[in-house]
């Protein structure tokens, strides 16, 4: 059986994460097909320019030969879906929602937490990439939430094993950025932090 590999992609509102999507999928260099999952309840965020004209459908062809997915309910049921045309992917990229904690996404890859072994067997969780917007993500951080209230840019920071530090010509001075990276670290020793503008970082990276 194919085990599909999966990586999340998560970041606030604005962080540019959705054009860091855009970038991976233009990019013929990783010679890689991706079927994507937004798992949102707003438009389908990816550049309409890449996309097939039907956009109604559950699931679209983007180019490339990309596979697009739009979940409103249950993400196990869209993956047992999407697995019917594995043979058409070599990838899964999920994009969430700015306002989403990572830890439900995470957990439904491992049997333990989501009781069902079919979606392991199905699928390996490769990765999670943060994108984290330069001149807010230090406000988002310190936010203050109520009790019992996750604060999603936390939860996004410490999940992730990959962060893009986006937007960094919005920053004045190199101390401040400094600044940033520390605070990020702070929360997250492990994760490598790529600093970018546009979001546009090398796919294989």
């Amino acid at each position: 059986m194919k085990q599909v590999p999966v990586t999340v992609l998560t970041g606030f509102l604005g962080s540019g994460k959705t054009t860091l999507l855009n970038h991976i999928l233009k990019d013929q260099s990783h010679g890689m097909k991706f079927a994507v999952i937004e798992n949102e309840f707003g438009d389908i965020a990816i550049d309409q320019k890449i996309l097939s004209e039907n956009v109604n459908e559950e699931i679209i062809e983007v180019m490339n030969g990309c596979i697009c997915c739009k979940v409103r309910g249950d993400l196990i049921d869209a993956l047992i879906k999407l697995y019917k045309k594995v043979e058409t992917f070599d990838g899964i990229i999920i994009e969430t929602t700015g306002l989403a904690d990572p830890g439900p996404v995470v957990q439904t890859f491992f049997a333990e937490t989501n009781g069902d072994e079919k979606i392991e067997k199905m699928y390996k969780l490769d990765g999670i990439i943060t994108v984290a917007d330069s001149k807010y993500i230090v406000k988002r951080l310190d936010e203050e939430k109520p009790d019992g209230v996750v604060n999603e840019a936390i939860e996004q920071v410490c999940f992730a094993d990959k962060i893009i530090l986006n937007k960094t010509d919005l920053i004045e001075s190199k101390d401040e950025l400094e600044a940033i990276e520390k605070r990020i670290r702070q929360l997250n020793p492990q994760a490598p932090i790529f600093q970018c503008q546009h979001s546009e970082i090398s796919p294989k990276e």
